[in-house]
């Protein structure tokens, strides 16, 4: 388990400044290789595919309770086969340590 996974998410209603750019990119790169930087800096994304509906619900869901635990929540798209994560800090409009906790725990959902 990475050290961001065994951390978990600090209240953030605004007040402090989002990750700079390399602070992203540092943590960044603890995580799964699939998680990309978006252009402006802004948020962190990842996709997943599944064999079917049932796998990319019960994804879902594993996903959910993590996020209400950290009180951290991605942006979801989510289709028959598929999943499409946005984790930003909505309060500071960028990065926060909080969207990289999530996603750091988010990677240790098996993938069935």
């Amino acid at each position: 388990m990475s050290e961001l996974a065994q951390r978990h998410c600090k209240p953030c209603e605004g007040g402090v400044p989002p990750l700079s750019p390399a602070e992203a990119q540092r943590l960044l790169a603890q995580l799964s290789p699939a998680w990309r930087l978006s252009e402006d800096g802004q948020a962190i994304r990842r996709e997943l595919r599944f064999r079917d509906f049932y796998r990319t619900m019960s994804f879902v869901n594993a996903l959910a309770h993590i996020a209400n635990i950290e009180d951290h929540h991605p942006d979801l798209e989510v289709g028959y086969n598929y999943c499409r994560m946005t984790f930003t800090t909505h309060a500071i409009g960028g990065l926060s340590e909080n969207d990289f906790v999530c996603a750091a725990k988010i990677d240790l959902i098996p993938l069935a």
